[in-house]
């Protein structure tokens, strides 16, 4: 009964430790890109605009204020909008992080396989998103985007 006991024990205490896996800054900046993710195919611009921080801006002239006005008209001309992100990479500096990733935007339902969002596609981008933690967490202090293929800069840094 003993070495089954210790056992139990074991695999009790290997569970607990493999559970308790301490969130990284590179977690807490991954879930802030995949909250905007969401947002984004819920349509929803105020969650949008809680992961951005008051200090936005971006070199194409956006700011806090006036990003919301280009999220707006994004969601006005696309009544259906999908995202997939892909080739994450997260680097994190002190309180200063950079997420360069691509990003498929479509117009229609996710169907999990890329081969269908071809008909649908709005265009793919690669972007480079710098954060800053805040008090209240990471929040976006500029954004650069560029269409892949046109090599045409929407806020290129």
């Amino acid at each position: 009964m003993r070495p089954f006991v210790t056992i139990l024990l074991l695999i009790a205490l290997t569970v607990t430790i493999l559970g308790c896996h301490k969130e990284t800054e590179q977690d807490k900046v991954k879930k802030v890109i995949t909250n905007i993710q969401k947002a984004a195919e819920q349509k929803d611009v105020k969650k949008i605009i809680n992961n951005l921080s008051k200090t936005y801006n971006d070199p194409q002239g956006f700011t806090y204020d006036t990003i919301k006005g280009l999220v707006l008209g994004y969601f006005f001309q696309h009544p259906k909008i999908s995202a997939y992100i892909t080739d994450l990479e997260i680097t994190v500096a002190d309180t200063f992080s950079k997420a360069v990733f691509q990003a498929v935007l479509t117009g229609g339902g996710k169907t999990g396989s890329a081969a269908d969002l071809i008909p649908e596609s709005l265009g793919i981008y690669a972007f480079v998103v710098e954060m800053k933690k805040e008090p209240d967490g990471w929040k976006v202090i500029s954004a650069t985007w560029v269409r892949v293929g046109e090599g045409e800069s929407k806020g290129g840094r």
